[in-house]
């Protein structure tokens, strides 16, 4: 184990939010976890509570291995995990999950363990990285917009187009995220516009076919526009039920919370251990809770863009961007949605959310970008050898 801590590399800081919001996130799932016990008829949290714990554990595993690789060799993994991520996502979207005539296919079982994989989760690490290579290349040199439709946009929208009929707001984040790095890595604004208004009209034609040919391909679009025209204008519904519930328990909730564990909403509230833990989490830590959480994501933001500035590369640079910006991104949009700020998503709390494949994506994020810092610390220590005076003595002597 001591060896484990000694080969630790990379950012220490972000080692130490990642680790807070993990051994805080224990309290509120094993808390929530009561409806989903008694839903499942078990009549135990402690099942959820060591589930949630293999979950991290695995997570932190993938993050220690990940970031003990040198951060160039993303650039080829990207590559080469373009095609796998377009398979796994046509064998999700093509396996038939339905749930009242739409599209529910997001997960695959894993053979032999049987557990399920969100392929989306995966995409979007792959995605963002496979961006931030093809910006790098470009770099110092001008590029027309034709000549970036295939190596860049045709893998983005295909990646999207495969994840938009069954999940709309992670396509959504996608594509916001690809624009905002593509913005950062210095492709050209006009050829930005086109592709918003190309994605822009792509959505209205498909929403419109799937009004038209409701039967031709099971999709969300019904709950897609319910979501939005209940958000504006209040009217009931499952999701409005959602967000009275999860303001209720806001509101119970008033400045230091009833406590651990003293969560009343939790058993009325669906999804109380992933979608609405905010909620859960402010009703038992009070308006203190809720603001430390929000201030160790925007400290997880600032470490974020303090690595990137420092990376020794743009590769390196536009990585961690790429992937470290999503994962804050979605923590906001979260806890916007629990207080009403945003229509309901179905996006996790990173990192504290219950769930495996958000927690083990997050965590390979994290490890990249831990790679990236790593290399930084690694030419730093070099630098400060070649500066020691008593260090190129004994090397002469």
């Amino acid at each position: 184990m001591q060896s484990v801590f000694n080969n630790i590399k990379g950012d220490r800081l972000i080692w130490s939010i990642v680790a807070l919001l993990a051994i805080f996130s224990f309290l509120p799932v094993y808390s929530s976890s009561s409806n989903l016990a008694y839903t499942a008829n078990s009549g135990s949290t402690f099942s959820f509570f060591i589930k949630h714990f293999m979950h991290l554990f695995l997570g932190f595993t993938i993050m220690y291995g990940v970031h003990r690789i040198p951060y160039r060799y993303f650039r080829g993994l990207s590559l080469v995990m373009m095609p796998v991520v377009l398979i796994l996502l046509i064998m999700t979207m093509f396996q038939g999950t339905t749930i009242d005539g739409a599209n529910a296919s997001r997960w695959i079982q894993i053979p032999i363990i049987g557990m399920s994989f969100q392929t989306s989760t995966f995409a979007a690490v792959v995605l963002m990285v496979y961006v931030a290579r093809y910006l790098s290349k470009i770099q110092d040199r001008e590029i027309s917009f034709k000549e970036s439709i295939l190596p860049l946009w045709i893998p983005v929208f295909l990646v999207l187009i495969l994840i938009l009929p069954a999940n709309f707001s992670t396509a959504a984040i996608m594509f916001a995220m690809v624009m905002v790095l593509a913005f950062i890595g210095g492709y050209p604004i006009r050829y930005l516009a086109i592709i918003v208004g190309a994605g822009v009209l792509f959505l209205v034609l498909f929403v419109l076919t799937a009004k038209a040919f409701p039967e031709a391909m099971p999709n969300r679009v019904d709950t897609w526009i319910s979501r939005v025209e209940n958000f504006s204008n209040g009217e009931d519904t499952e999701a409005d039920y959602q967000i009275e519930k999860a303001k209720i328990a806001i509101a119970t909730g008033k400045y230091i919370g009833l406590g651990p564990g003293g969560s009343v909403q939790k058993n009325f509230l669906p999804q109380s251990s992933s979608d609405f833990i905010f909620a859960i989490i402010v009703e038992e830590y009070g308006l203190v809770g809720g603001l430390v959480i929000l201030v160790m994501y925007c400290w997880m933001l600032f470490r974020i863009v303090i690595v990137a500035q420092k990376s020794d590369t743009v590769f390196g640079k536009l990585v961690v961007l790429g992937v470290g910006l999503p994962i804050v991104f979605q923590a906001f949009i979260n806890m916007a949605v629990a207080v009403e700020l945003f229509p309901v998503t179905g996006q996790t709390l990173p990192l504290i959310s219950s769930g495996g494949t958000s927690i083990w994506m997050t965590c390979l994020a994290f490890g990249m970008i831990l790679s990236v810092s790593a290399k930084r610390e690694e030419l730093k220590e070099q630098e400060e050898e070649l500066d020691n005076p008593l260090e190129i003595l004994s090397e002469a002597i």
